[in-house]
């Protein structure tokens, strides 16, 4: 577990736009459910003000909901639209810049993901391009071209507020089988108009979004946009099965305004594509030359699924690897999930070299808001 290496490359500043970091490090977006009815409590405040005062340079928050009746799976996820639900977020961005942190909220929609029997008292179906969920089931009618212009101004809205509140910086969340992500893949996505077609035609969706979301942000407010290869339902899945083709759909997303990308692995230290080391936030800074974050099991020795297949969280692992990476530039930053959801400290103590007393994770760590 212990290093020799120095983690100065990972304490180095950043910055990009108006967005300045003290380090390299960024906490995850992780789904807590701890916002009852949708509404962040002072208990949701305090848990992202605990990472800031130890030092996280930026923490992306948990995913929160846009305006629209079926964006959630789950009635404790937090909403980004309504006085109550928005005030609740300024009280977080006040504590976490009153600790000296950054923060962005992570802005989404979960599309066909959406399990309408968790909401018995709704009728309302889930949404996707094309209706069908992650197998090719149909759930709902396709899309309608001005709901989908209601999506992207509802996009628009919650990233004019997380402005207007005082984050630093906002995130689209454009992965993991979600509704953006299904616009991508040609298994969810069967339109045959502007919104359908081959890969780069996919991207229309996500471009009209980001481009609206530029709008109403302004020049020099920065978007972050995540996306993955991998599904839920396939984990090995490549949406680009090659440079080339990751090339072709990073380019609009690159133009429509992205300022930096945030590249979701599941291991942070596995090659993208054969013949390079590089993993997939690698190519992307390569193949569009914008800031991206890494993310991926760092700082454990197992992965987030061994929890749920093999019951076992993960223990404290050394990140010599990753330091090498930040330090030959591959990427800029660095995403940090579970080992923050059980140790608040735990970038404190990787600046401080006190890394025999870093926690493990544990399932323990998800009940509470620690």
């Amino acid at each position: 577990m212990k290093s020799t290496k120095s983690v100065a490359a990972l304490f180095k500043p950043f910055q990009f736009k108006e967005l300045k970091l003290e380090n390299r490090f960024v906490m995850a977006p992780m789904t807590r459910s701890f916002s009852p009815k949708g509404i962040p409590g002072p208990d949701v405040a305090e848990y992202y003000r605990r990472r800031a005062e130890h030092g996280v340079g930026l923490i992306i928050t948990e995913g929160t909901l846009i305006e629209h009746p079926a964006a959630g799976a789950d009635h404790n996820v937090p909403h980004f639209y309504g006085e109550e639900a928005l005030n609740g977020w300024a009280r977080v961005v006040k504590e976490v810049h009153e600790a000296g942190g950054k923060i962005a909220p992570q802005i989404w929609h979960t599309g066909t993901a959406r399990q309408k029997e968790n909401f018995p008292e709704s009728d309302v179906n889930s949404i996707g391009p094309s209706g069908l969920s992650a197998t090719g089931e149909k759930v709902s009618e396709p899309l309608t071209v001005e709901e989908i212009h209601g999506l992207i101004q509802a996009y628009a809205e919650a990233a004019a507020n997380a402005k207007k509140i005082g984050f630093d910086a906002v995130e689209i969340h454009g992965a993991h089988g979600y509704l953006i992500d299904q616009f991508f893949w040609d298994v969810t996505n069967k339109r045959t108009d502007e919104y359908g077609g081959d890969l780069v035609g996919r991207t229309r969706f996500a471009v009209e979004i980001i481009k609206a979301v530029r709008e109403a942000v302004g020049p020099d407010f920065p978007i972050i946009f995540r996306f993955s290869q991998w599904k839920p339902s396939d984990y090995n899945f490549k949406l680009a099965k090659n440079p080339e083709e990751l090339k072709l759909f990073l380019a609009p997303l690159s133009e429509a305004g992205v300022d930096i990308f945030h590249a979701s692995t599941r291991r942070f230290w596995e090659a993208e594509f054969e013949g390079s080391d590089l993993n997939l936030a690698g190519w992307t800074r390569k193949l569009t030359g914008k800031p991206a974050i890494t993310v991926g099991s760092v700082g454990l020795d197992s992965e987030f699924l061994s929890l749920f297949s093999e019951g076992k969280g993960g223990q404290p692992d050394n990140i010599d690897n990753l330091i090498d990476r930040v330090e030959r530039e591959e990427f800029d930053l660095v995403a940090v999930g579970r080992a923050l959801l059980s140790d608040p400290a735990w970038v404190a103590k990787i600046r401080e070299g006190n890394t025999e007393e870093l926690q493990p994770f544990t399932r323990e760590a998800l009940k509470t808001l620690s």
